[in-house]
């Protein structure tokens, strides 16, 4: 029975193809630490916001009224940017 030809591909051979090369080759990870310091910050910025709440603004600093929102927000924007930087 005949043999049928190879493809080629810019005069390629097919068979170079299936050589896969990761676009994330070189770039080096996140320490294993990342992670759950992201996720706790985001969920101590939250619970610092619903604790000001809960308690009509006289818990976690008393004292310092809607700057308790400013901290809440600022601990949680940390986390988050810390997401955009996860590898």
């Amino acid at each position: 029975m005949a043999e049928s030809k190879k493809r080629k591909k810019n005069g390629r051979d097919a068979a170079d193809d299936t050589e896969i090369r990761p676009w994330t080759e070189g770039i080096p990870l996140s320490p294993v630490w990342w992670a759950p310091l992201f996720c706790g910050l985001l969920l101590i910025g939250l619970v610092w916001l619903m604790v000001y709440y809960i308690s009509s603004g006289a818990y976690p600093v008393p004292g310092i009224s809607w700057w308790n929102i400013v901290i809440g927000l600022g601990i949680m924007m940390v986390g988050f940017l810390m997401t955009l930087w996860w590898r």
